[in-house]
């Protein structure tokens, strides 16, 4: 079984191929703006009609003769595809201009657009960049992205074909119930991911170094200061620390979790309304929605059965007799009772073996990831958004 991935390397490039990758950057970003633009005047621009445009303004325009027709072409289908999605996705934002002290900088090529050699990165105007190879490539890339990172660091990522040895066969099912004070609440309290609080212990030391940055920064239309630039690299390193141990921290509880279970029952949280209360900080210290979605892709490289069941009313219904309280717990309550049989418990511990109930045998389908919708009502199923068990046979 082979499938498709990304391999990350570091790069170390110079000044001469640094100032290279940024003026083909600016030459991407003024056509995604560019083609922004037209999208604001009442057109819709797809990749075809864009990829005309280019053609044109190539013909009439020395700048961006100058640059990679691969990489304009690139971006240009990156920002067809994201419009896309804004118009096919609801809620989805449309793709909005890219600000030359805002965006980082990120260009795409494919096979046509770079080669190795001499393991170097070679790209196109003669830039050559040395790789730092951590490890070696499973199999030739189709294509690569070379971005840059808020601490200036450049980076190279591969895309390539790799095989995939699934883990061993595993027995048991777990359900997974997300939450603030503990990240992740399972079945079983010896798998649960707590919270680690990384950026809470580094909030003053990034305090003081954005009052640093406050201090040193010229008013607008002015070059920033190096000892500004020492102030945002210095904040920048703090908050990427931060977000590494979270993604570590979450990786290794991922991989204890799909090693010893088949069937992964994970609510289909979602974390965004969290940043409009008053525990946005701590929510996005937990770092819920990035270790939802790495369990998500491991589960499923791993062939365990990964199923999405909805939150509606998992933390009102008990998980013994599935009667649903009449009024919604507030958060200060932490403790589910149930009024018809008396069973307490965690309200996330509960709500957990709901999730993990939902999910019955007769539901699995074809999919690794799926909701657990069914089209009807079955007998002695509990149905999910709506975890009564149902009395009858078709609704």
């Amino acid at each position: 079984m082979e499938e498709t991935v990304r391999y990350t390397y570091r790069l170390r490039p110079g000044a001469t191929a640094q100032r290279a990758l940024l003026d083909e950057w600016h030459r991407c970003r003024f056509l995604w703006n560019e083609a922004v633009h037209q999208e604001r005047n009442g057109r819709k621009p797809t990749f075809c009609s864009l990829s005309k445009l280019l053609t044109r303004a190539r013909a009439r325009t020395q700048w961006l003769r100058e640059g990679s027709q691969v990489a304009q072409q690139q971006m240009l289908r990156a920002y067809a595809a994201a419009l896309n999605d804004a118009y096919r996705v609801k809620g989805r934002g449309k793709p909005k201009s890219k600000a030359c002290k805002k965006a980082l900088p990120s260009l795409e090529y494919t096979t046509r657009g770079f080669s190795i050699r001499d393991r170097r990165l070679r790209l196109p105007g003669g830039v050559s960049v040395p790789v730092v190879w951590c490890r070696e490539l499973p199999s030739e890339p189709t294509s690569v992205r070379v971005y840059q990172d808020s601490l200036g660091h450049w980076y190279a990522s591969f895309v390539v074909r790799r095989r995939v040895e699934p883990l061993a066969e595993a027995v048991g099912a777990i359900g997974i119930d997300w939450g603030v004070t503990t990240t992740a609440t399972t079945t079983d309290p010896a798998f649960d991911l707590l919270y680690g609080g990384h950026r809470r212990r580094c909030a003053a030391e990034l305090a003081r170094a954005q009052r640093k940055m406050a201090r040193r920064r010229r008013p607008r239309g002015q070059t920033p200061s190096n000892g500004y630039q020492q102030a945002r690299r210095a904040a920048a390193r703090l908050a990427k620390k931060a977000a590494r141990q979270n993604a570590h921290a979450a990786r290794q509880w991922v991989h204890r979790v799909i090693s010893a279970h088949q069937t992964i029952a994970v609510e289909d949280f979602k974390p965004k309304f969290l940043a409009r209360s008053r525990m946005s900080r701590k929510a996005a210290d937990a770092a819920i929605g990035a270790a939802k979605r790495e369990l998500i892709i491991r589960g499923v490289r791993a062939g365990r059965k990964v199923v999405l069941v909805s939150p509606a009313y998992t933390t009102m219904t008990c998980s013994q007799c599935y009667a649903r309280a009449k009024q919604r717990l507030e958060l200060a309550e932490r403790i589910f009772r149930c009024a018809d049989c008396g069973y307490t418990a965690d309200r996330d511990r509960n709500a957990a073996r709901l999730i993990l109930a939902t999910v019955e045998p007769v539901r699995v389908g074809a999919d690794d990831v799926r909701h657990c919708l069914p089209p009807f009502e079955v007998v002695g199923a509990v149905r999910a958004g709506d975890p009564t068990p149902s009395r009858g046979g078709r609704g």
